[in-house]
C-alpha cells in the first residue's frame, strides 16, 4: 500500500456506498487502481454494518433501478479497508494520521455541522460542549482527534471533503471547524488546518433509500450472492466538485465527475429544487397517510404543489442559470415519481428543522426582495407546521429523526394557542421574516388552506 492513495471516508451509510465508492470503483474497472477508500464511522450505530463489510472484505453489491424498473447489479470494490468502531475512533485516527490519506470525506447529513441559521457554530449545542471538552460525538471533534495526531506524524497536507447537502457545504464546514479549534483553545491545529488542508465545495446527488430485506434477496436471485451489506439506488448520478485538492485527488472526471471553479449554480438548483421539494413531498404525502415518495408524488395536488413552487418562485430567483431549470425541474419530479425506489416519507422528511433555514427560506427571502408575493414557497413551512403539529400529538405514523429537535421544548411549543405564530417567529427558522407580518399572515393562509386540504386530499390546493 505504500505507493497506494487513501480516501478515508467518515460516515459508513448507504449513500457514500452507492455515491463516491460508485465512482471509485468506476476508476478500478478502468484499471486505476491508485486510489482505495477506507471506510468508518463516528459513532457506533454503524458498527454491525462495519463488521459484515469486513467479513466481505470491503465487497458488497449495489443495486441500481431506472424509472422504467431495469434493475442492474454491480459488485463495488472501491472499499479495501474496513476501519472498525471503537469510543476513541482509534482506527479512523490511525489512518487518517498517514500520508497516504490524501483525502478526508465525510457524510454526516445536515444537523450534524450544528450551525446557526447565521452559519456560525452553534456552541450550545450539547454535542459540540461536549466534544470542546475531549469527547467524539460530531465531525468537529472527531477532525480534531485525527489530524493532532496527523501532525504528530509529521503533518502532510489532507483534503477534507465535505460530500453533504450543505449549502457552499466546503467553506461552512472549514468556518465552524476553525471556530470549533478555537473555542477548544487549539490555535495552533487551527493555524496547520489553514495552512495544510483545502475543503472544496461539493454538490452531490443520488437518491438512495435505507435498504430494506427485499434488496438482498433481489441481489441473491440476480447474482447468486449472500449479501449483508447490499446497497440500491437509483440509476442518475450526478457530482460536482470545485477541483481544489491539496495533496491530490483521483482521476475522477475519466468517470463523469464535473470538476469545476465554482459549484455554486449546481448546489443552488439541487438544493431548492430538489432537497427542498422533496422534504415538502415527504411532509404533504406522510399528512395524507402515504408512506412512500413516489406515492407522494404521484398524488396530483402534491406534485402541483412542488411544480409551482419550483416555477413560481425558485427558477426566478435562480436566473439566469447555466443549467436548464425548468427540464432540472421535470428530470427531478420523474425520478421522485419513480416506483421501483420505495424511498420512504419517513428518511426524506427528516431534519426538517435544518432543511426549512437551509433549503426554503433563501427562496422566500429572494421572492420578498424582488416585491414577489412567495406564495407558493409559503406552502412548505406550512406543511412542514401541520407534519409538526402531528409530531407534537404523537400521531406521525413514524419516529421523526431530526439532529437539532429540542423535543421537550417544542412539545411545550406546540401545546400552545399561538403555536403557529411562535413557529413564525423562530428566527433560527426564518431568519428576519420571523418578525415580517406579511410573512406571518401568508403562511397562516397557507396553513388554513391545507387544512382544508386535509379534509379532501384529492381536491387541488386553492392557494397554489
Amino acid at each position: 500500500m505504500t505507493n497506494q492513495s487513501v480516501w478515508m471516508h467518515i460516515g459508513a451509510g448507504s449513500f457514500h456506498r452507492a455515491h463516491q465508492a460508485w465512482y471509485l470503483h468506476k476508476l478500478r474497472e478502468q484499471g486505476d487502481d491508485s486510489w482505495s477508500i477506507a471506510l468508518g464511522n463516528i459513532r457506533n450505530d454503524a458498527a454491525p454494518l462495519l463488521k459484515q463489510l469486513a467479513a466481505q472484505e470491503g465487497e458488497y453489491v449495489l443495486e441500481t433501478v431506472t424509472p422504467d424498473g431495469e434493475r442492474a447489479y454491480e459488485t463495488i470494490t472501491s472499499l479495501r479497508k474496513i476501519l472498525p468502531w471503537d469510543s476513541d475512533i482509534s482506527a479512523l485516527v490511525e489512518q487518517g494520521a498517514k500520508s497516504e490519506t490524501r483525502v478526508i470525506g465525510f457524510t454526516v447529513t445536515e444537523a450534524g455541522y450544528y450551525l446557526t441559521p447565521e452559519f456560525e457554530l452553534d456552541l450550545t449545542q450539547p454535542d459540540v460542549q461536549a466534544d470542546v471538552k475531549g469527547d467524539i460525538r460530531t465531525i468537529y471533534g472527531a477532525l480534531a482527534r485525527i489530524l493532532t495526531q496527523r501532525v504528530a506524524n509529521g503533518g502532510a497536507p489532507v483534503t477534507l471533503l465535505n460530500c453533504d447537502n450543505l449549502r457552499h457545504n466546503g467553506e461552512r464546514f472549514r468556518h465552524g471547524f476553525l471556530a470549533f479549534l478555537t473555542a477548544k483553545g487549539d490555535n495552533a491545529l487551527a493555524n496547520w488546518v489553514r495552512e495544510n488542508t483545502t475543503s472544496p465545495n461539493t454538490m452531490v446527488d443520488r437518491i438512495t433509500p435505507r435498504p430494506t430485506p427485499d434488496v438482498a434477496e433481489r441481489v441473491k436471485a440476480a447474482t447468486g450472492k449472500e449479501d449483508g451489506a447490499s446497497v440500491m439506488a437509483e440509476s442518475f448520478i450526478q457530482w460536482v466538485i470545485e477541483d481544489d485538492f491539496i495533496a491530490g485527488r483521483p482521476a475522477l472526471e475519466k468517470v463523469g465527475v464535473e470538476l469545476v471553479e465554482s459549484v455554486l449554480p449546481w448546489e443552488e438548483a439541487k438544493i431548492r429544487i430538489l432537497n427542498a421539494t422533496h422534504a415538502a413531498i415527504a411532509w404533504a404525502g406522510t399528512l395524507i397517510g402515504r408512506n412512500y415518495i413516489d406515492d407522494s408524488t404521484r398524488q396530483p395536488a402534491i406534485y402541483q404543489l412542488a411544480y409551482d413552487y419550483v416555477t413560481q418562485d425558485v427558477m426566478p430567483s435562480l436566473s439566469p442559470s447555466p443549467l436548464d431549470l425548468a427540464d432540472y425541474r421535470d428530470v427531478v419530479l420523474a425520478r421522485f415519481s419513480n416506483p421501483y425506489i420505495k424511498d420512504t416519507n419517513q428518511r426524506v422528511g427528516a431534519d426538517g428543522l435544518s432543511k426549512i433555514p437551509g433549503m426554503v427560506t433563501p427562496t422566500l427571502r429572494e421572492c420578498y426582495q424582488r416585491g414577489a408575493e412567495p406564495a407558493a414557497t409559503a406552502v412548505l413551512p406550512a406543511l412542514f407546521f401541520l407534519f409538526l403539529q402531528r409530531w407534537a400529538c404523537d400521531d406521525l405514523p413514524y419516529t421523526y429523526q431530526d439532529g437539532v429537535l429540542q423535543a421537550d421544548a417544542l412539545r411545550q411549543q406546540f401545546s400552545r394557542s399561538d403555536a403557529l405564530n411562535a413557529f413564525l417567529s423562530d428566527s433560527a427558522l426564518f431568519g428576519e421574516l420571523a418578525q415580517d407580518k406579511a410573512f406571518h399572515a401568508l403562511v397562516t393562509r397557507s396553513v388554513a388552506d391545507l387544512q382544508l386540504w386535509l379534509k379532501q386530499p384529492e381536491r387541488m390546493l386553492a392557494a397554489v
